[in-house]
Formats: C-alpha cells, structure tokens, sequence
C-alpha cells in the first residue's frame, strides 16, 4: 500500500450562499515539493488554503495532512501541521519573547525543549533585535516573520505558508525564500503568493486557480512555455482572463 502524501486535497469546495468560492479542487503534493498557488484576488487561493487547515469547514470535499483527515482527526492534523494564515494574526500587546514562549507551550514544549525550540525560530527569522518589543510596535514585514516563526515552532512535515514575503523588504524577502528552499527536501510545502518571481526563484511546481477551479499544474519552466513570450506573468494573465471571460 503506498504511503499517503503530506498533502492530499480532494473536490474540495466551499460554498458561501449562492456563492461557490472553491469548486471541486482536487491535488496533493509530495514530500520535497514547494507549491506556488497563484491566482488572482478573489480566485480561492485563502479559502482553499484555510479549508486544508481546519479553519473552515468545507462544503464538500476532504483534506488531509500525512494521512489525517483535518475534519475527522483535526488535532493531530494540525500537530503536523505549520500554518502562516493571511495577515498572521498574533495577540498584539504580547511582546515576540511572550507569544513564542505561549506558542511553545500550547505546543506541549516546556523546559530545555521549550528554549531550543524558540532559539531556533528567532534564528532562523532573525527576530533577535525585536525580541522584547510588543508585537503592536514591530514594522509590517517584522509581524510577518513573528508569524513565520509561530508557524516553524514544532519543525512539522508540512507547511502551509499564504504570502510569507509579504510587507518584507528586498533583504528580508530573499532570506525567507533562502530558508524556505533550505527547508523544502524534508517537507511539504504550499506557498500562496502574487509575486511570480517567487514562484521562480522557491517552487518546484505551480497551480493557478481562477474563480474557484484549477486551470494548470505545471512547474513553472512548463508552464512559461505556455505562451510565446516564455514569461510565467503572461500565461498567468491569459489564463486568468480566460476564464473571466
């Protein structure tokens, strides 16, 4: 019997009213996999990425996480599961030391296992010059990494990132796909972004999603032959028009 993937999405949908935000999506990806998630505003992407991580209950349609469905196991799911949701919202009076000690312990760790565990985060972040200060002062893009740190805690098998660069500058955005790269043979990973450099320089393979359906599948050297300007923005526009129209 084959093991099952990390990540496993199948006629995933959700319906608000008369509204059909996520139609009948259907993917899975493997261990050692970035996935880009494009599409644009309005297409799915969050929905969809919120559905896999037990935030919203689908429609239709089932996810699971290693093998966990995320309805029906939902706690041990989520234990493998390291989430960055849009905005990552954190509890902003806490300072960074504060909510990543709360994380940790809601986490199981205490003690030694505890200190590790943070230290690493803040490393791997650089979050070391802001650690004291209350989430509410921190820039934009600083927020952003307190989240990133939140979401690699436990170190899971599976990542689910929406817009990890976003609000960071130039610097900042490059040490994040640096890491997510470092990271990507040991996981499973789903990054949802805007920025089609990004899927270029971190993802191994890409997925558009327009108005709730899948449109392509493809790594993005395939699909950027798509279209004669060999440019991933280009296929990513026509496709989406497309289906618009």
């Amino acid at each position: 019997m084959l093991e099952p993937r990390p990540i496993e999405i199948d006629r995933l949908t959700k319906q608000f009213g008369g509204f059909v935000a996520v139609d009948h999506v259907t993917f899975s990806v493997a261990r050692g996999e970035v996935l880009g998630f494009l599409g644009p505003n309005g297409a799915g992407k969050s929905t969809t990425m919120k559905m896999l991580a037990g935030f919203v209950t689908p429609t239709e349609g089932r996810a699971r996480i290693c093998g966990c469905d995320v309805q029906d196991d939902s706690v041990a799911a989520r234990r493998a599961l390291g989430f960055l949701p849009e905005g990552a919202p954190t509890y902003p009076d806490m300072t960074v030391a504060g909510f990543l000690r709360f994380v940790a312990r809601v986490r199981g760790y205490a003690g030694g296992g505890l200190s590790t565990r943070i230290d690493r985060v803040v490393g791997l972040t650089h979050l070391e010059s802001v650690w004291l200060q209350p989430i509410e002062t921190l820039s934009k893009g600083f927020k952003r990494r307190v989240g990133l740190a939140q979401a690699l805690l436990h170190d899971p098998p599976v990542l689910v990132l929406d817009e990890p660069t976003d609000g960071l500058d130039p610097n900042q955005k490059h040490e994040v796909r640096a890491l997510i790269a470092a990271m990507a043979p040991e996981k499973a990973i789903i990054i949802s972004t805007h920025i089609l450099e990004e899927v270029d320089a971190v993802c191994s393979r890409a997925i558009i999603i327009a108005q709730g359906h899948i449109v392509a599948d493809a790594t993005p050297s395939e699909l950027a032959r798509r279209h004669p300007s060999g440019k991933l923005d280009d296929v990513f526009r026509t496709l989406t028009e497309r289906v618009a129209a």
